[in-house]
């Protein structure tokens, strides 16, 4: 091939997503400022009076405050070795709950 799309070893192999293998203490920071932000969503939001299934799920899950450090920076995984993998691993985890985990994971 000719032109910008010749292959070349850099754009036929290496590393193509560059996580890093453990979260960083900013990132941790910022975990545990989203979570609390999603607590004081839900705190507001009950406190408005609506009811819904969903507002009743979301009041059962643990707060920040109340988590253990294993559950606000990793999620169970069957996948992986010891059954947890770090909460940054997860596609779209900013966006979806990793709160909830089976016992005794």
């Amino acid at each position: 091939m000719l032109g910008a799309f010749k292959p070349s070893i850099p754009s036929m192999g290496g590393l193509l997503w560059k996580n890093p293998w453990r979260l960083s203490s900013p990132r941790k920071m910022r975990v545990r400022e989203r979570l609390r932000n999603v607590d004081q969503v839900i705190e507001t939001v009950r406190q408005s009076g609506v009811q819904c299934s969903a507002l009743q799920i979301a009041l059962s899950l643990p707060k920040e405050n109340e988590m253990l450090p294993k559950d606000k920076y990793t999620t169970f995984s069957k996948h992986d070795r010891g059954f947890r993998k770090s909460v940054h691993k997860v596609p779209k985890w900013t966006r979806v709950t990793l709160r909830e985990n089976p016992r005794g994971y």
